[in-house]
């Protein structure tokens, strides 16, 4: 599985907007920055991209910042991943450039099957179930 570190820090910013869905105060770039450690000059390129996506939305202003667009149930890692990465592309593979026998068509079958489980499972992974995750993670924590 190839994902980009771009795609990754969108799924970190994603499940940040996750857990203030609902709120009425957008959060900040700052306040994303800051709670992932991720470059707040790196997360306005990655927001921007999925605010074209439809998947969040910004609020102007001196108390704006970005919301996600759709409640967390609705959005999958598969539609934010795809909206960073292309991932429509066939999976990249050595053995594309040699001479198709039918054991290469055989095993390029496969990688194409395990591609198309994987996107997939991440289609039927929402941020609502991640923030569940997280939460139940975070109640497994505790200091004394």
């Amino acid at each position: 599985m190839r994902i980009s570190a771009k795609a990754e820090y969108a799924c970190a910013a994603m499940l940040e907007l996750a857990a203030s869905y609902g709120d009425p105060q957008p959060t900040r770039i700052k306040a994303i920055s800051e709670a992932q450690g991720i470059s707040a000059r790196f997360l306005v390129q990655i927001l921007l991209q999925l605010k074209t996506a439809g998947l969040v939305a910004s609020v102007r202003g001196a108390s704006g910042g970005y919301q996600l667009a759709r409640p967390p149930e609705q959005i999958s890692l598969a539609a934010i991943i795809n909206a960073i990465d292309d991932r429509t592309l066939a999976p990249r593979s050595a053995l594309a450039n040699v001479q198709q026998t039918p054991a290469i068509e055989v095993l390029l079958s496969v990688w194409r099957d395990v591609q198309a489980r994987e996107q997939q499972m991440l289609e039927e992974l929402s941020l609502a179930e991640l923030l569940r995750r997280t939460q139940a993670n975070n109640a497994l924590v505790y200091q004394i």
